[in-house]
This record gives structure tokens, C-alpha cells and sequence, in this order.
């Protein structure tokens, strides 16, 4: 983007809302506003992936583009064996991407995947635009979204510990290949120096969380004398939407990629029977290292749940590659053993031949089983259909685990 001061000594941006250039008399208009970076997606289709896949997950790169405030013009698909351990695409496929750069004025190349440091610089300086892969987007949500001090804890120290290995391309203005009188060390030394603060502040961020994993460990000893359950799923499934109906709360529900970050603990009562309804993070394919490390005491509320509701966006074309990798997240936390609700959410977004708002469960038993069975229910949380349900059989399930665990106290349920 290009800013210009003006007489003011403020500073306006040359690129208006729909990311077209504007006139000089057009700029006045935009002072201190955000305006919407204009990117090109670009992801590579290896061996054994088909390219309807391929597409499929630049269409997810894309939401995630938008829930971190930019547009996107330009998809841009290779099929290659394996991604380029240079500039992850081929020299061919660079060249029109650079093209595509300049006739349509992208500010930033986005790639469907982790970069190498290696890669990472070698696409900046064929480019010569900033280049942000799939790790980045993500943390860059996270931390617009983060808003308790655990949050903002976690993230800072996952994008620390993103940031580390690749601190060389950040002072390519110091680095020692440039040559000359005077260019001579200082660029390393720069280097180690900003890399010994990077890792001290990671070394105090996680003394900071350890202190907050022993208070939330504390909390959850608290709530030991009720059973806990737990939502878990991909994110922008519905979960904070359930959670809202079965508890009667007003946590944060918007049809943005990690609009919850942190955990929300909702005490909910079924004819009599009270039990804890946990609200967490979202999961998402190719969830960053770095994030699931750092939010480890948040997940250790699903670790700990006594059940799982493992939501799903029905209506979503790829619903079960979501529901893999969710089952790989939970397997990663070893949190894959627990029993499992699988409740299928958005079924009113479904095509009409599928089951909608307007589907009669009583006309046939193919119905009644389709809507409900002993694995899965099937509901809309936000038109509110087979809530009532849902409540029956987490209510029964509650009650068997309660049952297990407090015998003594079965008369009182």
C-alpha cells in the first residue's frame, strides 16, 4: 500500500474499500482507515490430492483472508509432485504469479501451507512483496481476536516461537552479503542479538502461562464435584451457538473463523441435573504447532471432560475432512479416547432434497433415524431445531456418567 502525509501530517491511503487505486481528490476521503489489503492465494496440488480438494482448501484460506480484514483477487493452483524446496511453486508458475502481482496491484502473495525460512525469503526476493503462508494468517487472527491475558499470552508466544527460526530475512538490511566498508558484522551480530531477547521473552511468556495453567488447574479441581462436557470441533461450526441455547448465555457467536479463543465454562441444569458445558477453541486443518503447544492449558479442558460434543457444519461439502482433523487434534492432546456426541449442526443450510427447517421428522422412520440416532444428533442452533433432542440425550448421557462416578448421589437425579 502507499501513503502520502498530508497537511495535516496525517497519513492517507491511495487504495479505496474495493481495493481500486483513487484519485488524489478520492484519498481526502480515506484518513486513518484500514483499508483491505489486496492478496493472491496460491497453494500447490501434490500427489494423491485431487484438485477439487485443492480447491476446496483455498476457498478456506480465502474466509480466513477475510476474517483478518483482506481480499482476495487471484487463486493460483500448481499441481506439482511435491511443493518446491526453493520457492515452493515452479519457476514457470513464479513468473505468472509475478504477473498477476502486477496487473492486478496485489499488496501480499498468501500460500496454502508453512513456508521454510528458506522459502520464505527466496519467494520475497523473486516477488519483491511481502509473502504471509497459512502459519502467519492464522496466528495474525488469533492475536486480532485475543482478548483475556491468557489469550494474548498464548498467541504472543506462539508467534514467537513462529518467529524465531526465520529472524535472518528480517534485517536483510544488516545482513553480512552485502559487502562493503562497514557492512561487515554488524548484520550477525544484529542477528544473535534479536534472537537472545526472542528467547528470553519466550522463556518468560512460558513461566507466565505455567503460573496460569496452575490457577485454571486449581479452578477445574473446583469444579470436580460436577461432570463436565465438552464442545469441540472445527472452527465456525456453531459451537458458541449451542452453547448459548443449552446454557442460556450470551457468549460471542459470529460467523468468523476463531471468533472464540478463550475458554468459557457455562453451568447447565437438564430437568434437575447440573453439569459444566465448556466452550473451546476451534480447530482447524493444519493447525499450527506453535498454537497447540502454546494453548495447551486451554485444551486441557477438553483433556479432562468427561464427554465430548463434537460439533459439525453439515452443510459444509467437505464436512469430513473437517471431522478428521478435528479427530487428529483430539489425538494429538490424547484426548481421543473420551465417548463422543456427534452432533451434525446446519441442517436448515442443507439442499432441499437433504433435511431442512421445513423437514417433518414424523413422516418415516428413515426420518427419525436420519435426525436422531444413538451416535449423532441432527440439529440448527441458530433456527433452533432438535434442540429439544439434543437436551434428551445429553441429559441421558450425563446421567449414565454421573451414575458412574456417584452412586451415593443417584436418588437426588
Amino acid at each position: 500500500m502507499q501513503w502520502s502525509p498530508n497537511k495535516q501530517g496525517k497519513f492517507r491511503n491511495s487504495i479505496g474499500e474495493e481495493g481500486k487505486r483513487l484519485s488524489p481528490q478520492e484519498r481526502n476521503t480515506f484518513v486513518n482507515e484500514e483499508v483491505p489489503e489486496r492478496a493472491i492465494l496460491v497453494s500447490v496440488c501434490p500427489n494423491g490430492q485431487t484438485l477439487k480438494r485443492t480447491e476446496e482448501y483455498l476457498d478456506e484460506l480465502e474466509f480466513l483472508l477475510r476474517t483478518a480484514g483482506g481480499i482476495t483477487v487471484k487463486k493460483v493452483v500448481q499441481k506439482l509432485e511435491r511443493p518446491d524446496t526453493r520457492t515452493y511453486v515452479g519457476s514457470g508458475k513464479l513468473d505468472e504469479i509475478r504477473e498477476y502481482k502486477q496487473a492486478l496491484d496485489a499488496d501480499i502473495i498468501v500460500i496454502d501451507d508453512e513456508l521454510s525460512p528458506a522459502q520464505l525469503r527466496n519467494l520475497e526476493k523473486e516477488l519483491e512483496c511481502r509473502i504471509l503462508d497459512r502459519t502467519t494468517l492464522i496466528l495474525d487472527i488469533f492475536a486480532r481476536h485475543a482478548r483475556t491475558a491468557t489469550a494474548r499470552t498464548q498467541v504472543e508466544l506462539a508467534q514467537l516461537q513462529y518467529m524465531l527460526p526465520r529472524l535472518t530475512r528480517m534485517w536483510t538490511h544488516l545482513e553480512r552479503q552485502r559487502g562493503g566498508i562497514g557492512m561487515r558484522g554488524p548484520g550477525e551480530t544484529q542477528i544473535e542479538t534479536d534472537r537472545r531477547l526472542i528467547k528470553e521473552k519466550i522463556s518468560a511468556l512460558k513461566v507466565q502461562l505455567a503460573k496460569l495453567d496452575t490457577q485454571k488447574t486449581l479452578q477445574r479441581k473446583n469444579r470436580e464435584s460436577l461432570v463436565r462436557v465438552a464442545l469441540v470441533g472445527y472452527t465456525n461450526v456453531g459451537k458458541s451457538t449451542i452453547l448459548n441455547l443449552l446454557a442460556k448465555s450470551d457468549v460471542l457467536a459470529e460467523n468468523k473463523l476463531f471468533a472464540t479463543l478463550d475458554t468459557t465454562v457455562r453451568k447447565v441444569v437438564i430437568a434437575n441435573l447440573p453439569f459444566l458445558l465448556t466452550d473451546t477453541v476451534g480447530f482447524i486443518r493444519k493447525l499450527p504447532t506453535q498454537l497447540v503447544e502454546s494453548f495447551k492449558s486451554t485444551l486441557d479442558e477438553v483433556v479432562e471432560a468427561d464427554l465430548l460434543l463434537h460439533v459439525v457444519d453439515i452443510s459444509h461439502p467437505d464436512h469430513q475432512s473437517q471431522i478428521d482433523a478435528v479427530n487428529r487434534t483430539l489425538a494429538d492432546i490424547h484426548a481421543d479416547d473420551k465417548p463422543v456426541i456427534m452432533v451434525y449442526n446446519k441442517i436448515d443450510a442443507l439442499p432441499p432434497e437433504e433435511p431442512s427447517e421445513d423437514f417433518d421428522e414424523d413422516d418415516n422412520d428413515d426420518a427419525k433415524d436420519f435426525l436422531s440416532s444413538d451416535s449423532a444428533i441432527f440439529v440448527s442452533a441458530a433456527k433452533k431445531i432438535n434442540i429439544d433432542i439434543l437436551r434428551d440425550h445429553l441429559y441421558q448421557e450425563v446421567s449414565r456418567i454421573h451414575a458412574i462416578r456417584y452412586p451415593y448421589n443417584n436418588f437426588l437425579y
